[in-house]
């Protein structure tokens, strides 16, 4: 989470992530970090993600997992005026 806040971006929640998946296949060969809640993470949880047979999943992992080919998917506002 730090480096997608050094980045500006926020990590994307599960609710998000289901979404995205709705916009095209992503995560078919790799998972992803997902912003997870407080009270799982004050555990030592974490939440990750990815696609395969047609479905979306949502796995979880101790947060101090290291995993190569798991990165984050995150998002950023644009200001409108």
């Amino acid at each position: 989470m730090n480096c997608a806040k050094k980045m500006g971006i926020v990590m994307l929640s599960e609710e998000e992530y289901d979404y995205l998946q709705t916009l095209g296949s992503f995560d078919l060969k790799t998972s992803s970090w997902l912003r997870t809640p407080n009270e799982v993470r004050e555990l030592g949880g974490a939440l990750f993600g990815d696609k395969r047979y047609n479905r979306t999943f949502t796995y979880h992992n101790g947060a101090d997992s290291y995993y190569a080919a798991r990165g984050f998917r995150g998002k950023t506002t644009v200001p409108y005026s």
